[in-house]
């Protein structure tokens, strides 16, 4: 009888099974070296655990970290924890695949819950996991952290995820469960089948709260999260200067929109995480289509390029940076007005930030304001800009459909499930981390607009702080007006 295909992924290799080799690769190895000392973010989480649990009395809550996604037959896609997961454990990086944080309900005076964290820890180098498991053994992934390191690290009481369906299961009925869901497709199928068994018939409105409150609880941004994204800010600047430095080379290419891309994610690689979105590296009429991530047109002398690029750094805070240059690092009198049109709208913006009491959605209306007064001078719009901002005009969106601002952490579009009035409606508060990304775009083929305007796509994008004393750009060093980045372009093409 033939072998069942489920078993065949061995078929490529030959494992012994004999004892004599058992013994042979499990002895004799050196002493390990020391684990890990207590993070720095440990107590920072400790407290985002506690304002979590505060809005869940009584109930457990279950955070997966997410689990491991097949990319082709038995090859992984690098992991990345769910952004939820790494805020309350501070765990970043790729640790930890199919781990579990738990929340349970706990009676006293402070403390609303007790955090456990569930993983798989590493085996004993006598074990067969040591040397044959590729998932999870130390010869294939790496020393895991033990029970102990993983405590010492975040500051979480841990446990083998092996007992995590006991832990699930404690005090059903009397305990309710909510889950943060889509993260993990067997904790969401174990959790299920707990509450089919006691008849829990409010498993999803808890689920949808906890996922709208782990969202809302990133809006205010601690220090360390600040200090975070700013390192995120600090390597995607110099991701930039090689952008600039590749340039030439870029135009002798094919693909030079790859070019591009590729020199901005060696140095994201190298010095954090990775890209913590993919980079649109759009030249010419390509930066006319929002998210042009295909990256595969070439770039020309003459044309303008869109970066839209993000470092994502170990602990998976990232950058959102966007700057437009022109390739022979000179804009023409054309390309200026546009870009120097867009600067006006982002300055707006800023400054409206600034006001005290405004709400986050009038940092796109200052910058809509001020497209569409430059729309109706160049005679793009069918009537007036005041006309356009009018709720049943708005002609200028042609020419700007997407948002001007959006929440910035640990995801690029951060806090997405929060309430309207937590995000939209709300007066900007001190912590909130956002960007700043006004832009025009004139389409080749738009026959609407002066044919002098065809063809060119401006965006600039800033990440921003709102502090006690206003609202400034943590990416400030990165050059953004016309002057400035011409004279930073020439600097890097000069040093290169």
């Amino acid at each position: 009888m033939t072998d069942k295909t489920t078993d065949r992924g061995s078929n490529r290799s030959q494992r012994p099974s004999n004892q004599e080799f058992r013994t042979f690769i499990g002895e004799d190895w050196g002493p390990r070296t020391e684990g890990p000392g207590r993070s720095s973010v440990a107590d920072y989480s400790a407290v985002r655990r506690a304002n979590l649990g505060k809005q869940f009395i009584g109930q457990r809550l279950v955070i997966p970290a997410g689990e491991l996604r097949v990319r082709s037959n038995d090859t992984d896609y690098r992991f990345r924890a769910h952004s939820a997961f790494a805020h309350l454990t501070g765990l970043g990086g790729e640790l930890e695949p199919n781990a579990v944080l738990i929340l349970n309900p706990i009676e006293g005076e402070e403390a609303t819950h007790e955090a456990v964290l569930y993983f798989h820890p590493r085996s004993p180098r006598s074990s067969e996991e040591f040397w044959a498991d590729s998932r999870y053994g130390e010869f294939w992934v790496g020393a895991r952290p033990s029970l102990e390191e993983m405590s010492t690290m975040t500051g979480i009481r841990t446990d083998h995820i092996d007992n995590l369906p006991d832990a699930l299961a404690k005090d059903l009925g009397q305990v309710q469960l909510a889950t943060i869901t889509q993260a993990d497709s067997k904790i969401d199928a174990q959790v299920q089948q707990l509450r089919d068994q006691e008849s829990l018939v409010n498993g999803q409105e808890l689920d949808a709260k906890l996922n709208e409150a782990t969202s809302e609880l990133r809006l205010l941004k601690d220090e360390w999260e600040v200090a975070e994204i700013q390192k995120a800010i600090d390597v995607t600047a110099a991701g930039f200067d090689d952008i600039i430095a590749a340039l030439p080379r870029a135009t002798e290419h094919w693909r030079g929109e790859r070019v591009l891309e590729g020199a901005f994610a060696q140095r994201a690689r190298e010095e954090g995480n990775g890209v913590g979105y993919d980079t649109i590296a759009a030249a010419g009429n390509h930066a006319n289509t929002l998210h042009w991530i295909v990256n595969d047109g070439s770039v020309k002398d003459g044309e303008l390029v869109l970066v839209d690029a993000g470092a994502e750094v170990d602990s998976l805070y990232t950058a959102d940076i966007t700057r437009t240059l022109p390739v022979n690092g000179t804009f023409s009198p054309e390309q200026k007005k546009v870009y120097e049109a867009v600067l006006e709208a982002a300055e707006a913006s800023l400054a409206k930030a600034n006001e005290k009491g405004v709400r986050f959605r009038e940092i796109h209306a200052a910058a809509m304001t001020v497209i569409a007064r430059y729309l109706e001078g160049w005679g793009c719009l069918p009537g007036t800009a005041e006309e356009s901002l009018a709720p049943d005009g708005q002609f200028h969106r042609r020419w700007m459909p997407h948002g001007t601002s959006h929440h910035l952490g640990l995801d690029v579009h951060d806090c997405a499930q929060a309430r309207k009035e937590m995000y939209v409606d709300a007066e900007l508060e001190p912590g909130m981390v956002f960007t700043i990304e006004p832009g025009l775009y004139f389409r080749e083929d738009d026959e609407k607009i002066p044919a002098w305007l065809r063809g060119i796509g401006v965006r600039i994008e800033d990440d921003i702080l709102v502090t006690e004393t206003g609202a400034r750009r943590l990416s400030e060093d990165i050059p953004r007006t016309v002057t400035d980045v011409e004279n930073w372009m020439k600097t890097v093409l000069n040093r290169s």
